[in-house]
């Protein structure tokens, strides 16, 4: 069992490939919610948590400055240099210089000492205070070991010189002028636990201690996520991973995850540690068995082929199907029925060669260009082209679909005269087709979907392998296309041979692997449900995502009103506002001013085609602005002073307040 000490410490002395390490939280209850709300986990550290650590990655490193306790983070690529403080400590050895300061491979050369007495090797007299540069640690053939130094001589002549580690005096470090990058300090254990300053004298401040932070990846005994969080909390740990090296840890696995894991992993129990929240896509019955947890028996995991069917809109509305290629039902082909020209087009350009029989008469359109139809005739689509549409003034070119039509001719006509012809038809038009079928033979669905799709079917024989066959007994079925899926195979436990197929795109659950026996002592032969039935949801979520989106069908040409119907609608408008005129007339209630009528202006040949002249407008005075007063309704209960004010005053129209504070006694009177 390890010491005790913080998170941090442990960290920044952990060996990455001893990983992984067992942690258990000693002191200290610590939440951090407000970090990891950004990015949606929350971790809480208790004591007595066991964490399993499984992965570091630095993020940034933390500085302090060591005289006034102030710290910020640097990034890790930050490009600064700094220098090397050296320790004002004296070593009473080499051996203990050596090992206090180790010097790795990236570091020879860079560590210089200085004695400051006089050391004598070898009948080498070293002066005090000389500066030695540490090359390397060796070994002799007696298994002394040695330090082998560098030192600067006179006339600036280097010499090497090996002293025992055993080596006694007062030795002390000398500076470096070499500046350090902060990702080598980082990545170097000697420099890191080192005390630093900026290279740039001008803002160089105090000494710096340099602490790396990282994002440890973690899992927690019974939690179900893998856990991040840094390695500055400050919680105490104690490194357990001796006595619980057996101590299993539950692994959440996605199904993408599941699918990503080796074939020998399969088959294998699992247990369900999130179950998919709603049902949105599935009304299958097995969809109710996938609970928290609840055990599986996961098969195996592969790519299968799959066909989107749906059913005609009935009184329970429309159902949707996602159907495995190993269908074992069979089908016979189902006449198709098209509602305009326009789906008769899209029909034909995935089955070339389509016949279609009319079920509906339709009666000719010359304006329109569309042909006259009669229930019985029969038409097999050539192909689509411009066809000119006559209309005032010029011709428009219209996309129109060609047939060969023929007609039914009876037995008894003994005429062998082709009586056939091609006609073309407005993708706009509307009409009543039925497909013609040549055959009556019962398919596979492999042998369907080898061919053009979309096809109509009804399924006649049912696929013996399934329990309850959901496609059997429906009036007709559409295959509409195929599309390719991942899928997990699984059964329940209770009944491990019946399985079925988790589609990964469209399930958002997770699993974890368990030590559980499988429920047989030999696989058994497994009978896979291979119709789904889905919502409508499901339908139009597929639909966005491959982006398949039909494009409407072409909207008729706008007809331009003719010369005729407008003069009509001008000739109605004096007509109008005469029958309005008359009715204003009536309501009037003062008496009744006769209009006198303008006679017409002569015409002759030479104003006959001129404009008519424009008259000045008549000044109205305001003796004839003003209206008349009305003589047949008086105001009821209106007093002798109002009277007299009124007789006295200088004007002769009625007071509006007066007129209108009771109208419904001045009606009723």
């Amino acid at each position: 069992m390890g010491d005790l000490q913080s998170l941090q410490a442990f960290i920044n002395c952990l060996d990455q490939r001893s990983l992984p390490r067992i942690l258990q939280v000693c002191s200290g209850v610590y939440f951090q919610g407000s970090v990891y709300e950004i990015s949606g986990s929350e971790v809480c550290l208790s004591t007595g948590d066991l964490v399993k650590i499984i992965g570091l990655e630095l993020l940034s490193v933390s500085c302090e400055d060591v005289n006034t306790g102030d710290s910020f983070v640097l990034p890790i690529h930050y490009t600064g240099n700094f220098r090397l403080v050296a320790e004002d400590l004296p070593y009473n050895t080499v051996e203990e210089l050596v090992g206090l300061c180790p010097v790795g491979v990236d570091a020879c050369g860079s560590f210089t000492f200085r004695s400051t007495q006089e050391l004598i090797v070898d009948n080498f007299t070293l002066a005090p205070d000389e500066h030695l540069t540490l090359l390397s640690v060796e070994v002799s053939e007696d298994g002394e070991r040695l330090a082998r130094c560098q030192v600067l001589g006179h006339n600036m002549a280097y010499a090497e010189l090996l002293l025992p580690l055993s080596l006694k005096g007062e030795f002390y470090e000398c500076e470096d002028e070499r500046g350090y990058f902060l990702q080598e300090i980082m990545s170097s254990a000697r420099l890191s636990c080192r005390r630093f300053c900026n290279t740039n004298t001008k803002s160089s401040g105090g000494l710096l201690m340099f602490s790396p932070v990282y994002e440890i990846s973690a899992i927690m005994h019974l939690r179900k996520n893998i856990v991040k969080f840094p390695s500055t909390l400050e919680v105490d740990v104690q490194d357990v991973t001796d006595q619980f090296q057996d101590l299993v840890f539950i692994t959440p696995l996605s199904l993408p995850e599941v699918v990503s894991q080796p074939k020998e992993s399969f088959p294998t129990m699992a247990e369900i540690l999130e179950a998919p929240e709603g049902n949105q896509y599935f009304s299958c019955s097995w969809f109710g068995g996938l609970q928290k947890g609840k055990s599986l028996i996961l098969h195996e995991c592969h790519q299968k082929t799959m066909i989107l069917a749906s059913t005609p809109k009935g009184k329970k509305g429309k159902q949707y199907f996602m159907i495995s290629d190993d269908y074992g039902g069979r089908m016979r082909r189902r006449a198709r029925e098209f509602g305009s020209v326009y789906e008769l087009y899209l029909a034909s350009s995935q089955s070339p060669g389509l016949k279609v029989s009319v079920s509906r008469d339709y009666e000719a359109d010359e304006d329109e260009g569309m042909p006259a139809l009669g229930v019985g005739e029969n038409l097999e689509v050539l192909g689509m082209s411009l066809m000119d549409r006559l209309k005032p003034g010029a011709a428009e070119k219209v996309e129109s679909l060609i047939c060969k039509r023929t007609h039914e001719v009876d037995d008894d006509d003994d005429d062998d005269e082709d009586d056939s012809e091609e006609i073309s038809m407005p993708l706009f038009m509307a009409g009543h087709f039925v497909e013609k079928l040549s055959d009556n033979k019962k398919y596979r669905l492999n042998d369907l979907v080898s061919g053009s799709l979309p096809v109509d079917v009804k399924v006649v024989t049912r696929d013996k392998d399934l329990e309850k066959d959901p496609l059997m007994g429906l009036p007709a079925l559409k295959l509409e296309e195929t599309f390719t899926e991942t899928t997990v195979l699984t059964s329940l436990p209770h009944n491990p041979d019946w399985c079925f197929e988790l589609p990964v795109r469209w399930l958002q659950m997770s699993v974890c692997f368990t030590s559980d026996d499988l429920p047989w002592s030999r696989p058994p032969e497994l009978h896979v449900e291979t119709v789904t039935e889905m919502t409508e949801k499901f339908y139009y979520e597929y639909h966005k995502l491959i982006g398949k989106t039909e494009e409407p069908p072409p909207r008729p040409p706008k007809r331009k009103k003719s010369s005729c119907d407008a003069n009509k609608k001008v000739q109605s408008l004096p007509s109008l506002g005469s029958s309005v005129s008359k009715q204003l007339d009536k309501l009037s209630l003062g008496p009744k001013v006769e209009k006198r009528s303008v006679p017409p202006p002569p015409q002759d040949e030479q104003t006959l085609h001129q404009p008519p002249p424009l008259l000045p407008r008549k000044s109205i005075s305001l003796a004839e602005s003003s209206s008349m007063p009305n003589m047949y309704v008086k105001s009821p209960r209106m007093s002798h002073k109002s009277a007299k004010r009124l007789s006295d005053s200088d004007h002769d129209y009625e007071s509006i307040e007066d007129a209108f504070i009771k109208p419904h006694e001045s009606l009723y009177y």
